[in-house]
């Protein structure tokens, strides 16, 4: 059934929590993209949701124990940034920590390298 758009794409009233679930979103999720576009999403625009939502894009289920970690003290040459941060180790010496997540999502496969 259509309602009432007008950019031609149909809105079915068929996106079951199941659907949601299938898709990576969390119920309350599915409820601010709901509130964020004002009506029920067409299912391309689910997966567009599912997509930037995920662990990979957002970092949904990692971000909270990333804020856990330490960014600043009196080794820390360059705080985080672009995923990577650098790190004085003494003697002239630096490390560079650049975390990329194009592998399988690392809360999934931890022991996975890039």
């Amino acid at each position: 059934m259509n309602k009432g758009r007008d950019d031609g794409q149909k809105t079915t009233g068929r996106i079951t929590p199941e659907l949601v679930a299938a898709h990576g979103l969390k119920p309350d999720e599915y409820q601010r993209a709901v509130a964020l576009i004002g009506r029920e999403p067409t299912l391309t625009e689910l997966g567009i949701f599912s997509a930037m939502w995920n662990e990979h894009c957002s970092y949904k289920s990692s971000k909270k124990w990333l804020r856990t970690l330490p960014t600043t003290g009196p080794r820390v040459i360059q705080g985080p940034g672009e995923n990577a941060g650098v790190v004085d180790i003494g003697d002239g010496q630096a490390v560079v920590f650049k975390m990329e997540s194009h592998n399988h999502p690392s809360f999934i496969e931890p022991y996975q390298g890039a």
